[in-house]
């Protein structure tokens, strides 16, 4: 189903932030994430995951290899997911842990943008996106994008990674990301993805910015809840199309 032409070498640098970059590191991205969260992702995909609505369709915005898809359906047994992700080959490995699970008649998976989502206006009760608004493109529109396809008064959850820019861990966040992550990366002998997310963290919103953001994409009543020591943020609010 998910195919990718790879006649063509291409490297990190030259994909840096796109669905091709993902491609190239798909096998990787699951210990990727463990790394880069002190292996805290799962507790924070959970808090998400707890956020959003009990029965009905959900929308999971750059899934990934679908952990939080699977989480969500897993939760609750009366939600179906749509999965979306412009990367063939993450999508490839969402596949095989959904058949895995038998979870293929509740989890769909398609390729597409944030930026243009191939979906009506209000079809679901709920959306989110799991470590993937930084690499969007273009971040206002996306979140308008997601608001116009979440109902009116659907809840929109996302969570995302943060440096912290004061307080004693501060020093230690910055350290860890910016030398102990890419050096990580050197050991699998690919460590220019490892320096981009590193930089996309670096220079992503800070926490009242991005609410901001959200706000003037037209999502409402958002609320944050900070991780342990400021390193992640869970953003939750309504859609208001």
């Amino acid at each position: 189903m998910f195919e990718k032409n790879s006649s063509t070498k291409v490297t990190v640098k030259d994909l840096a932030g796109s669905g091709k970059m993902f491609d190239l590191i798909a096998k990787r991205y699951d210990l990727l994430n463990k790394i880069i969260s002190f292996g805290l992702d799962k507790d924070w995909r959970r808090k998400l995951v707890k956020s959003l609505p009990q029965n009905g369709e959900v929308l999971d915005v750059a899934t990934g290899t679908a952990d939080v898809a699977i989480e969500i359906v897993k939760t609750y047994p009366n939600v179906n997911v749509v999965g979306l992700d412009p990367s063939v080959n993450m999508l490839a490995q969402g596949e095989t842990k959904i058949a895995s699970l038998k979870l293929k008649d509740r989890v769909k998976l398609i390729e597409g943008s944030a930026l243009d989502l191939p979906f009506e206006e209000n079809r679901f009760v709920g959306s989110c996106v799991s470590f993937g608004v930084r690499n969007f493109p273009d971040r206002l529109k996306g979140l308008r994008e997601i608001n116009r396809v979440t109902a009116k008064g659907g809840t929109i959850a996302i969570l995302e990674l943060s440096e912290p820019k004061t307080g004693m861990f501060a020093i230690f966040s910055r350290y860890y990301l910016r030398t102990v992550v890419p050096a990580f990366g050197a050991l699998f002998s690919a460590s220019s993805e490892y320096r981009y997310l590193q930089k996309s963290i670096e220079e992503f919103p800070l926490p009242q910015k991005f609410k901001q953001l959200m706000n003037q994409a037209g999502i409402v009543d958002v609320t944050l809840l900070r991780m342990p020591f400021g390193v992640a943020y869970l953003y939750v609010g309504k859609a208001n199309n």
